[in-house]
C-alpha cells in the first residue's frame, strides 16, 4: 500500500505529463484524455477523443507513443490500457482534423 503523499505525487505527475504530451495530439485535431489511474498498481486507462477516430495511426499513437514515453518517463505505470471514442461519425471526425502531417522546413 502506498501513502496518500505518494499517491499525490504519482497522480500529479501523471498529470502534468498528459499536459504536456495531449498538445501534439490537439494540433491535428484530436485530444488525450486520461480515464483512470491506480497509482498503486501502475495500470492507466487514457482515451484518444475527436478527430483520431478517423485517423489510421490511433493505434500506433497510443501503443508506441502514450503508452511507451509513460512508461519510461514515470516508473510506476505497469500498463496502459488505451481506447479511441468512436462516438463521432467519421466525417464530423475528419471535420475536425487538419490532415496529414506537413514537415516544417527551418532555414
Amino acid at each position: 500500500m502506498i501513502t496518500a503523499e505518494t499517491r499525490e505525487e504519482r497522480l500529479g505527475a501523471l498529470d502534468e505529463l498528459i499536459g504536456l504530451m495531449a498538445p501534439s495530439v490537439q494540433v491535428d485535431g484530436g485530444d488525450l484524455r486520461l480515464v483512470s489511474a491506480d497509482p498503486e498498481t501502475g495500470v492507466v486507462e487514457v482515451e484518444l477523443v475527436g478527430a483520431c477516430s478517423s485517423c489510421a495511426i490511433s493505434s500506433v499513437t497510443l501503443q508506441e507513443g502514450v503508452s511507451r514515453l509513460l512508461k519510461e518517463r514515470l516508473d510506476w505505470v505497469t500498463e496502459v490500457v488505451g481506447s479511441v471514442d468512436e462516438s463521432l461519425s467519421e466525417e464530423e471526425s475528419m471535420l475536425l482534423g487538419r490532415g496529414g502531417y506537413v514537415p516544417q522546413y527551418r532555414y
